[in-house]
Parts: structure tokens; sequence; C-alpha cells
């Protein structure tokens, strides 16, 4: 067997090729920005066009500079941002529209009118999810009624519909020669159409948005043995490699975490936070304001299903400092310019840019900087911004706890802002519990190359996973309980002035 694993990790901001050995190890990597197009208040859009682009060219690059073949990848897996709509034309490959990004607002009224109508908990029930922007299945509507001509090309076949792991998959597949339209069943249960019970398509969640069955893709295990298809000789990769894996990216998380136990947590830290709690082969709904979603599904067992805490803005927050406010010329200088004050002088910033996410779901929030005074400077604003990505994980722990009965005894954390000691030295305060993070922070590429590499017998099995799990770091919480609670109270009356800003109805 060849000794490497090939993953494409397909993030918000950017998309990376990773290849890794036995150990879990990274052998290769390449990564590549694409544009963010804000084309009006609320809306964020990508061009599918420039991500294939830029999968292809980042997965040559890789291959090139190490020296690797196709021959030398056992498997390959696709991790993407979740959510994310692009409906495209199946005969000519080119998308009817931009994708529209899971942190995209323009269907708010869609998602407040299926609350209306009694619809919420029709889908709350069957798919896990509250009606809400967050999700593909008002995407999808918002083309079909917006764009000429796609409706009908939906209801003939010739209009095909996928998160940005399907367009991924068809285009290294073949694309307009056959390539395969097919979805995993974690990217399934992020659309509002999968019934959880059955992961299956749903007719009647179908039938609430208008989406004919035809321009879905078919409903496959996050790690098959038997491939979704298999990579072109005339590809990126310029040879055949069987594409066993495909995971949504928070879930790739959660096995790249080797979160495989009911009770066993993790959290991302990207664009946005999101945080994941095993369930097992339990379905639990949530009371508290997190999702019900699939984990993972490997091979022919059992789907095993996850509590999640999705958090819109936490390191986009950072690099608003950045780009809008100009007080940091790159993200690692927000804990530089956090680290000249102590604390954070009275101010809170809730970045709710899109709305608030878990536990909230407010669409009609948005951002707000509370406290200030004279006294303050960028050194407080750019604290507050760390605290905020704190803070609103600890919301999530207070919902998770509630749903599972489960009390955090550690949290594992990966993903790019676990660079910043300050903030996890902050997050193990504002949580109480000790914060821990692995020899490969990137764990969304390394979950979707192990349940690629699960499929073909390149890993055993789940337990040989876990010993490739190495602790790099810890953080331990330093705050008094009373410094503790009087900070999140503080936090709790910054959100309260957040909402109600908008009119969404």
């Amino acid at each position: 067997m060849p000794d490497f694993v090939g993953s494409v990790d397909q993030g918000t901001t950017s998309t990376r090729f990773m290849v890794f050995d036995h150990g879990g190890n990274v052998i290769a990597a390449h990564q590549l920005e694409h544009e963010q197009i804000l084309p009006r208040a609320g809306w964020v859009e990508h061009n599918p066009v420039e991500i294939w682009e830029r999968t292809s060219s980042v997965i040559q690059t890789a291959l090139g500079k190490s020296g690797l073949v196709s021959s030398d990848l056992a498997a390959l897996g696709i991790t993407n941002q979740r959510e994310t709509t692009v409906v495209w034309n199946r005969r000519t490959g080119r998308p009817y529209y931009n994708a529209i990004v899971w942190q995209d607002t323009r269907t708010d009224r869609i998602a407040s009118a299926l609350e209306a109508d009694g619809h919420g908990e029709t889908i709350r029930h069957k798919a896990g999810l509250p009606p809400a922007t967050y999700f593909s299945g008002g995407k999808i509507q918002w083309i079909l009624d917006n764009v000429d001509g796609v409706r009908a090309a939906a209801e003939s076949g010739e209009a095909l519909f996928g998160n940005t792991d399907s367009w991924l998959l068809w285009h290294l597949t073949g694309g307009v020669s056959g390539g395969a339209h097919v979805t995993d069943v974690t990217n399934a249960s992020r659309t509002m159409l999968m019934n959880l019970e059955t992961l299956d398509w749903d007719d009647e969640l179908l039938a609430l948005f208008g989406i004919p069955r035809q321009m879905l893709p078919t409903i496959v295990p996050s790690s098959s043995p038997e491939p979704y298809g298999v990579t072109l000789a005339g590809g990126p990769l310029g040879g055949e490699v069987p594409l066993t894996g495909a995971l949504g990216d928070q879930q790739a998380a959660t096995v790249g975490q080797v979160c495989f136990a009911p009770g066993e947590a993790k959290n991302t830290y990207g664009t946005g936070n999101f945080m994941l709690i095993n369930t097992g082969t339990d379905i639990v709904r949530s009371k508290s304001g997190l999702l019900t979603t699939v984990a993972y599904k490997l091979g022919d067992a059992d789907a095993v299903y996850a509590l999640e805490g999705s958090i819109a803005v936490t390191g986009s927050a950072v690099q608003w400092l950045r780009d809008q406010l100009g007080i940091i010329s790159g993200a690692a200088q927000s804990e530089t310019l956090a680290r000249q004050v102590p604390d954070n002088g009275g101010v809170y910033f809730v970045p709710a840019f899109s709305g608030l996410f878990a536990p909230y779901w407010r669409s009609d929030a948005r951002g707000a900087i509370v406290g200030l005074s004279r006294f303050n400077n960028n050194a407080h604003v750019a604290r507050a911004t760390l605290e905020a990505i704190c803070y609103q994980s600890r919301d999530v722990v207070d919902a998770m706890e509630a749903d599972s009965g489960v009390h955090l005894e550690v949290l594992k954390v990966d993903g790019g802002i676990t660079a910043n000691d300050l903030c996890m030295k902050i997050q193990a305060d504002v949580l109480g519990v000790d914060v821990v993070k692995p020899v490969v922070a990137e764990t969304t590429a390394l979950g979707s190359a192990y349940a690629a590499g699960l499929a073909v017998g390149f890993w055993k099995n789940t337990d040989e996973l876990r010993k490739n799990w190495l602790e790099d770091k810890r953080w331990q919480p330093s705050w008094s309980e009373e410094q503790r609670e009087a900070g999140h109270a503080q936090w709790r009356k910054a959100v309260e002035r957040t909402l109600d800003w908008v009119d969404v109805g």
C-alpha cells in the first residue's frame, strides 16, 4: 500500500492540500486564499470557479514541492466549509450564481417566514436545526427564486446543488464527463433537508423550501470502502486516486481530535468557532439553542451524532481589526496589542456581524462595542476581541452541559487562533477548565485524511488513530470563580445590547 493519504481542505477563506503519513504527520502542504465577495450588507459570496482553480493549484504545488505523485497516495479525503451553497449546470459545469456562503444573511425572511408559519418545530425535529440563514436550504431556495432559469433547470435535472464538497468531488471525478454527484452524511445534515433518523432527503422538508429532489446529491458515508469516485489522470493529481473520505470541516476536526467516545468534545477556532460534543448513536435534541448534527458515519457502521454550538464570528473579528479598523497589521499582532493592557478596561465587543448563532439564533442582532470611556484605547478593543471569542465559547459550553448533562473536564482545541497564547489562556480562565492543543493543530485536514485512510485499511481502526494524538500545549485557568462569573455577567449584558437592531420580520 502507498505510504501517504491526501486531504483537500476547502475552507471559508482559503483552500489547502495536505499529505499525511501513518503517524498523522504532515508531509506536504500548500494553501491559497480566495476572494471574499461582499455585494451588499449581510451578503457573502465566493466564486466557485476560483475555488476549483485554487484547489487544483494547491494539489499540484504541494505534490510538486514534495516530489510526490498520485501513486504515493493510498486515498484522498475532502473536507469543506459547510452550508456554503453552489448550484451549477450539469452539462457545462458553470455555476448559475456565486456560492452563497454560510455567513450570508440574505435568507433571513425565508427563515423568519418558516418560523412564523409554524414549520420551525418540524425542521428542528427532523433535521436537528432551527430555521436560520446559516443553512443551505434557504440559500438553494433563494437561488431558485431569484436567478432566471434555475428552477426550470433544477426540475429537469440539469441544475445540480452541492456544498463545496460536492462541487469539488464532481470536478475531481470527471465533471461534465460523468463526475460523481454525492455529499457525505455530515454535509447533508447541514441543509435543513435531511432527516436525521433516515439519513435521507426528506420530502416534507423539500416541500417547505420548494426544492426539487433531482438536483440534490446522493448521500454517502463519511468514510466509504466503495470509493465515491476516482481522480482522473488528466486532473490535478495527475493519476487515479480513490476518493473515500468526506466530512464537513467541523466534523472532520472532531475525527482529527479523535473524539470517538460519547462526551468527548472539541472546539475549532477559525473564521467562526465550532464546538462539538459526541453523543454516540443517540440523537440528542437540544433544548438550549444547540444543533443536532451527524458527527460521522464510518462505512456500514451506525451514524454517530453530536451536539454542536456554531459561532459565526471569532477569527473573522480579528481580521476585522486588521482589514476594517486597521489597528493591527496581522493576526499575530492582536496578541501583542492586547498584552499592552492587564484587562479589558470595561470594554466588551460582541461581533454579531451576521446576527448571533448558537445559543441565541438571533438574525436581528448586529455587532456592538460597549463600555467605552475616554480611558480606553485600541489595546482594550484588541483584548475585548479575544475575550469575545472566549465568552461566545462559554455560552456554548453552558448550553452543551445543560443539554447533555456532561460537565466538561477539559477542552480540546484546534485551528488558527490556538497560536494566540493569550487568547487560549483567557479561554481557560473564562471556562474554568484546562484547554489542550494537539501537536497537529490543523485537525480538519487530518480528520478527512483519517476518514479516507480508514476506508482503504491504511489505518485499521479508530484505536490506531488515538495513538497518533499527542498533546502539544496546555493552558490552565487562574481566575477566581467570582472573577469568572462577574466577567460573564457583563458579557451577557453586552449581548443584550445587540438584539433587535435590524428588522427581519
